[in-house]
């Protein structure tokens, strides 16, 4: 049968078009007219005032934490809920990651867990040096209690909105709250340059100190000159124009994914011991992965694994949610504060397909193979 991937890239059309344009004006290298329009664009639709266009999300956390000079003996707070890219910026600047555990409602950092830990810290005279945030599966975070924290014990927030470009927290995109902010335009992502990411900011200098060090840090000079290293993260010209192109349709994909976390709702909901990510009152997910978790004890036989297996066979990819990055051997020595939230996700989520170009009998076919179980 074929295939029905977890969330594959979706055209939005004039692609071919604007790479064409690119083609056709020689800017095939990094930097171009393209880049610049697809900053200006993205920064317009975040309700932003700058953005820096970079290889990946990875790093532009990475620069982030530069900016902010975290380096050796400095801790950064981060959830343990979330891809390993979160925290991997953090050692490389040799720093050490603190693991906070997830909150029931929307899945993101506890900020009873978060304030406990930055207290913790500051009794030992190590006041944290930022906080990164992660807007899980697109679902906002806690964002007002949050922000209360950061700005009570002056650390700055960076927001991970790597899953949530799109959503929504009180009226405003999410990624306009942080000191600095970072988006995913990886194939996976609710749109793609097919590679690639964007630092954001209000703040100018931020994002041209990003811009700076995403060039390898070149002086101002006729000659190749450097005072401090830089590193190559910028975006090419091509994989702009395909941003170009992607953003054009961003508000269909969003509804397009948030249908199909409606139709699983609707199909899965009623089923003893299946449960969906919540969204609060004051939050608008883009619902970039449908997720469910499954009760073992609801339902004899049925789990996340079993799941996952009988997809499996019918060619269907599906995936267990993040494993807490306290739990990972990368990461065994790194301190981790808060209960077991995060675990029990791991143990009984699971994502289901949920790329925007689903079709109905797509979406029957996964949704038989669990209610048929």
């Amino acid at each position: 049968m074929e295939k029905i991937w977890l969330s594959p890239p979706h055209p939005g059309g004039n692609e071919l078009k604007y790479i064409q344009q690119a083609l056709g004006s020689n800017y095939i290298a990094p930097l171009g007219p393209h880049v610049d329009a697809f900053e200006q664009k993205l920064a317009n639709y975040m309700g932003i005032s700058h953005a820096t266009a970079l290889s990946s999300g990875t790093a532009g956390l990475h620069l982030a934490l530069k900016i902010l000079d975290i380096g050796p003996g400095d801790i950064v707070i981060c959830p343990t809920f979330t891809f390993a890219a979160s925290a991997n910026p953090i050692v490389y600047l040799g720093a050490t990651p603190a693991f906070v555990d997830s909150e029931e409602t929307t899945w993101n950092i506890c900020p009873n867990a978060l304030e406990g830990t930055i207290n913790h810290f500051i009794k030992k005279g190590k006041r944290p040096k930022a906080v990164i945030g992660v807007h899980i599966y697109g679902m906002p975070m806690q964002l007002g209690a949050i922000l209360t924290i950061c700005q009570k014990y002056e650390i700055p927030l960076i927001e991970d909105a790597a899953e949530a470009l799109g959503s929504v927290y009180k009226h405003k995109k999410v990624g306009a709250f942080g000191v600095m902010s970072i988006v995913s335009f990886n194939g996976n992502k609710i749109i793609t340059t097919s590679g690639g990411g964007a630092l954001v900011s209000g703040n100018e200098f931020y994002t041209q100190r990003a811009k700076f060090l995403a060039s390898q840090a070149k002086d101002e000079a006729p000659h190749y000159q450097h005072s401090e290293i830089g590193y190559n993260y910028r975006l090419s010209n091509i994989c702009a124009a395909i941003g170009l192109a992607q953003l054009e349709v961003i508000g269909e994909r969003v509804q397009q994914r948030r249908d199909n976390f409606a139709f699983y709702k609707r199909e899965l909901g009623l089923i003893p011991g299946i449960s969906f990510q919540n969204e609060p009152a004051d939050c608008f997910s883009n619902r970039w992965l449908t997720c469910i978790l499954i009760d073992p004890t609801a339902n004899n036989g049925l789990n996340r694994e079993s799941i996952r297996l009988l997809l499996e066979k019918e060619n269907i990819e599906s995936r267990p949610l993040w494993k807490p990055l306290h739990r990972q051997p990368v990461f065994k020595n790194a301190p981790y504060f808060g209960g077991n939230v995060a675990d029990r996700l791991f143990e009984t989520g699971i994502c289901l397909p949920s790329g925007s170009g689903l079709k109905k009998e797509d979406l029957l076919r996964v949704t038989r193979i669990i209610t048929c179980f």
